[in-house]
């Protein structure tokens, strides 16, 4: 029964789940951290296969990464 159902919920569902079945086993800050940090490892990982994969295709490069170091991307206030 439980692999029909997991079959009829979407991919971020399950994950959701299995997210929620590992955070049972969490029982100190210390392995709070950890997770954290391996969560962020993950995203982080993800994110650097997709710059480099933009960095082999010529999207960007060192000209892109020295516009981007000068540009200004503040949200201007408003004052009413």
């Amino acid at each position: 029964m439980q692999n029909q159902q997991q079959t009829d919920m979407s991919y971020t569902q399950i994950a959701q789940l299995e997210l929620l079945n590992a955070l049972k086993s969490i029982s100190s800050e210390a392995e709070l951290n950890e997770f954290k940090d391996l969560v962020a490892h993950f995203f982080a990982a993800k994110a650097q296969k997709e710059i480099d994969a933009l960095w082999d295709n010529g999207t960007i490069n060192e000209e892109t990464i020295q516009q981007w170091g000068a540009e200004h991307m503040r949200t201007p206030y408003r004052y009413a």
